[in-house]
């Protein structure tokens, strides 16, 4: 009864099913970051993937949650003396976040399952979507994982698993928004051929540039990662120098010296700064030369709207310093590296079909 022959037509159906997707991931990566800012993300000490979408209902069960909460070392160490209603307020953030995270998890397995029994995924997509219903599983786990680290000695996470948690929610987004944009040209009449279409010139070197530089904008969302996990953001609040100069006091200090990249909070924000100017350039000039060269308005665009969102984003930077890491504007800052990865998948995915432009 549910076995339907495959037709092109229905890759614009799952093209939206994938945006979709993609829209409520990038807003639980914003809440994971909001989660983070606030120090919310240790308030819910269990893990309990069935029973746990359920709150706390009645001034009883929220004080018995409350004092689990106080046998943990961020209580003692940081919050001694903190009242039920503050308590709330943090434990909500990261309520709503693991909520989000189940409820993406039925957002995209079920449509998937009617999809399946309905033969409408195109030969050889669905081993790929089954590898992200997979990564999305473990990204649960990992998120668990990463709130361990926080409820044994120190009242902080790891870094290193902050780090690694949020970059797999950033390569499931990628991957997703990829497939997504695949789904679409097909639908649209623009790959009708399997494979990508050659590309001519003049873009085919900025073809080959637009992933490698991607892949360059989601190591540096990794790097904000380590800057989030190790509350560096708050060492120098100043800009362009740090402290007495561009080249801060006690950069790479430590034995080995190397490990400062991921351990200490001067190195990580110096590096972050100039992980930030070198993207700059390479991403801006990038940018600069599709809108330049692309002989298509769309690709045009796609290219202006990176240099747009690029600039934005270093004014973000900068405002996170300064604000001293004000809540709103380090949401923001986040927030933008995610758009401009997005742009970044478009205009790549743009150059390498030019047909669809």
């Amino acid at each position: 009864m549910f076995s339907r022959a495959y037709q092109p037509h229905h890759d614009r159906l799952l093209a939206l099913w994938l945006l979709t997707c993609a829209v409520v991931i990038y807003g639980m990566i914003l809440l994971g970051g909001v989660t983070r800012l606030t120090e919310s993300g240790l308030s819910m000490v269990e893990w309990r993937p069935i029973m746990g979408i359920w709150p706390p209902i009645g001034e009883a069960a929220w004080l018995a949650v409350f004092e689990k909460y106080q046998q943990f070392p961020e209580y003692q160490k940081i919050n001694q003396g903190m009242s039920l209603g503050e308590f709330k307020v943090i434990f909500m953030y990261e309520y709503l976040h693991r909520v989000l995270g189940r409820l993406i998890g039925l957002l995209f397995g079920l449509p998937l399952l009617f999809f399946a029994l309905r033969g409408m995924i195109r030969p050889g997509l669905m081993p790929k979507l089954l590898v992200l219903l997979f990564l999305g599983g473990c990204q649960g786990l990992l998120g668990w994982y990463m709130v361990q680290s926080g409820l044994v000695d120190r009242p902080s996470v790891s870094q290193y698993r902050l780090t690694a948690h949020l970059g797999l929610a950033v390569a499931l987004y990628a991957a997703i928004v990829w497939q997504c944009l695949g789904l679409w040209s097909t639908a649209s009449g623009s790959a009708s051929k399997p494979g990508p279409e050659p590309t001519p010139e003049p873009l085919s070197s900025l073809a080959r540039w637009a992933l490698p530089l991607t892949v360059l904008v989601f190591l540096m969302i990794l790097s904000g990662g380590l800057v989030a996990g190790t509350d560096a953001g708050f060492s120098y609040p100043t800009w362009p120098k740090m402290g007495p100069g561009f080249f801060p006091p006690g950069l790479y200090e430590g034995s080995p010296a190397w490990l400062a990249a991921f351990e200490d909070v001067t190195t990580i924000q110096f590096n972050h700064r100039l992980f930030a100017y070198l993207l700059f350039f390479l991403v801006g000039g990038f940018g600069l030369a599709v809108v330049r060269r692309a002989p298509h308005g769309r690709q045009r665009l796609a290219g202006g709207a990176v240099i747009a969102v690029l600039l934005v984003q270093l004014v973000l930077g900068i405002s996170t310093l300064l604000t001293h890491v004000a809540v709103p504007v380090a949401a923001a800052h986040q927030g933008g590296a995610i758009l401009l990865l997005t742009m970044m998948l478009i205009t790549a995915h743009g150059l390498r079909r030019p047909s669809g432009s």
